[in-house]
């Protein structure tokens, strides 16, 4: 199978959402099956990609300008892809390039898959642009709907898209997490020292890209809430982004930047508790490697989080206004801290990223398989197709 990827960010920033088609593309491959990914490219990518990066002309962002945005499918890119002859278009954000590559599978009768991985339709209220969310959610059902099949990251999204589309041509792409790497036994107390970590101190870790849709003021908020009430907390941030300033009122913050590695899963294990406010995420990796790390967590009323959790409740969850007490009683009970992290550890092994990836791998099969059910078998890409 060829598989053409169109990706708003496959590598020149890590993200969770790039994280995960990365990963598929590696298990793809692995697998015999050949993947070509489309995507704005910078001079200095975040990481090396899996499969062939074919790179698509881009402007940066308004307001956000260490992303990219790709203005179409140029004739170049076109002729590209119909080189390739792709069997299968995967379609992983709702952006110009996103809708112009289902166009164009459209018009060259190629199947289009298309995952979900963020809720853009959240982001509008965090910068002062509401009025900009309803004619997105607008453009999202379109979106949804154009495709031959959704990827959803949870059952609740699943069910969402299910009857946003009215049929059942949507499935579920759980994620993985690398639980050799992600560990508690890579606690480092005399890391947490070199960083000005008191051993009497709780570190309260914000792990993510520093963003305002990450929920960074209600983090703020939370730390000052409770050294208010007298507990010794440490924030410890993990991650950079424009919204970096927002820290600098949180003085001895620990500020870690970027890491990588070993050097990210040190840092992360050896937080006390993580405390994830963020409502925009639709799966919540880094929330799963917290937990694959033995980490209390704290995370805010989400769909995501709730699939994380499972069963067994090993995660908190609550409202943005009860942030402060929840943390507050892990503060204050380290007993009860040690027993969640022991049960985030082990609800992270229902997380694998192979199993992951073939469930994809089977939508790709179902949706051809239909199409030739149908009578509709998807014909040979020739320059004779409609530019």
């Amino acid at each position: 199978m060829r598989v053409a990827l169109f990706s708003g960010n496959y590598n020149y920033l890590r993200e969770g959402a790039n994280q995960a088609l990365n990963r598929l593309a590696g298990y793809l491959m692995r697998n015999g099956h050949d993947v070509r990914a489309y995507s704005p490219v910078t001079d200095t990518p975040a990481f090396e990609p899996q499969g062939e990066l074919v790179a698509v002309p881009s402007i940066p962002f308004p307001m956000r300008g260490e992303f990219r945005l790709a203005l179409g499918l140029p004739h170049q890119i076109r002729e590209n892809v119909r080189q390739f002859a792709p069997d299968m278009f995967h379609v992983s954000v709702p952006d110009i390039l996103g809708t112009r590559a289902q166009s164009f599978a459209k018009q060259l009768g190629v199947p289009v898959v298309t995952s979900l991985h963020t809720r853009f339709e959240t982001y509008f209220s965090y910068y002062g642009l509401n009025i900009l969310r309803p004619p997105a959610e607008a453009h999202l059902r379109r979106f949804y709907r154009r495709s031959d099949h959704v990827l959803a990251p949870t059952p609740a999204i699943v069910d969402e898209m299910r009857q946003l589309r009215g049929d059942d041509r949507v499935s579920l792409w759980s994620r993985g997490v690398d639980r050799e790497l992600f560990d508690p036994q890579r606690r480092d107390q005399g890391w947490r020292r070199a960083q000005g970590i008191g051993d009497d101190e709780v570190a309260v870790l914000f792990f993510g890209r520093l963003v305002l849709e990450k929920g960074i003021d209600d983090f703020v908020g939370t730390i000052l809430a409770l050294r208010e009430r007298g507990l010794k907390v440490r924030p410890l941030v993990v991650g950079q982004g424009p919204a970096r300033d927002r820290f600098d009122v949180l003085e001895d913050a620990v500020i870690a930047g970027h890491l990588e590695g070993p050097q990210l899963a040190r840092a992360v294990a050896s937080a006390d508790i993580l405390l994830h406010p963020s409502r925009t995420e639709a799966f919540g990796n880094v929330v799963l490697e917290a937990m694959a790390s033995g980490l209390a967590v704290v995370c805010a009323e989400a769909e995501s989080a709730r699939a994380l959790a499972g069963q067994s409740r090993a995660i908190v969850i609550c409202g943005r206004d009860e942030f402060a007490d929840e943390a507050e009683k892990l503060c204050r009970n380290p007993e009860r801290r040690q027993a969640l992290g022991i049960l985030a550890r082990q609800e992270s092994a229902r997380f694998d990223w192979d199993e992951a990836s073939s469930s994809v791998l089977a939508a790709y099969r179902a949706v051809i398989a239909e199409k030739a059910l149908a009578g509709r078998p998807v014909p040979a890409i020739g320059s004779s197709a409609p530019a």
